[in-house]
């Protein structure tokens, strides 16, 4: 009897952790409409506001390749105050979004992650001139956590549409490891963007990688999926990203 019991409870406690799993959004777990995904390249403005002053503090340029096999996304901020430009690249199949690869080179530092039974690769803090090999196993589905903003684009959107994403993010200061983004809200409303009337799905997100104190939201344009912009407001500062059209 005492060992039926066991073996029941080790049933109950995989199907609660598939469930958990399977409920999270993640490549196992992904809803998102593949033939909204196209080859793009888009330009937005980066503002920060100072009191009642918007001020530009650079640009962010992205590049979308769709292939046969995989997604590439190369995404170029130039600061205006920085002297070198921040690069970020990230590799997802095209079927359901699994990571690949990702890197990002800036100022402060530079980092890669090869994702495969293992997630390898370094990170390298330029101000110590530390560098940390990566070795990370992980028996969960997630996304990296780099994608997830294009792929609240491509989602099911509806009103009142809330999701927890599953996504892998590398800080040293911070969490390391698979954590969670979660959409609070999406209802469709109508903007006016660059003299336009514009229907669009506004998204509000969080993340644990700013421990959910940070909220960004986003204003999708409902026909082309286009982020025409982005609110970020952050321990009561707050930044903007506009679309150039």
């Amino acid at each position: 009897m005492k060992k039926t019991f066991y073996i029941l409870l080790f049933t109950l406690s995989v199907s609660v952790n598939v469930f958990s799993q399977e409920t999270l959004l993640s490549p196992i777990n992904n809803p998102a409409i593949n033939k909204l995904i196209k080859s793009e390249t888009s330009q937005m403005d980066w503002f920060m506001f100072q009191d009642t002053l918007k001020v530009q503090i650079g640009k962010v340029h992205t590049e979308i390749q769709k292939k046969k096999k995989n997604i590439y996304i190369i995404t170029t901020v130039d600061m205006a105050q920085s002297p070198t430009k921040w690069i970020d690249s990230t590799i997802v199949g095209t079927l359901n979004f699994e990571p690949k690869y990702h890197s990002s080179y800036n100022q402060q530092r530079d980092m890669v992650l090869e994702f495969g039974e293992k997630i390898t690769g370094y990170y390298l803090d330029k101000k110590t001139e530390t560098k940390t090999e990566i070795s990370e196993e992980v028996e969960t589905s997630f996304f990296d956590s780099n994608f997830y903003p294009q792929l609240i684009r491509f989602l099911p959107l509806m009103n009142g549409y809330s999701k927890t994403i599953s996504i892998f993010d590398y800080n040293p200061t911070a969490e390391i490891g698979v954590i969670t983004a979660t959409i609070k809200n999406a209802e469709e409303i109508t903007i006016n963007f660059n003299g336009k009337e514009r229907s669009v799905w506004k998204v509000e997100t969080t993340d644990d990688i700013s421990n959910n104190t940070a909220v960004s939201t986003y204003y999708i344009d409902t026909s082309t999926r286009k982020i025409l912009k982005q609110e970020i407001d952050f321990g009561g500062r707050k930044m903007l990203m506009e679309l150039v059209e």
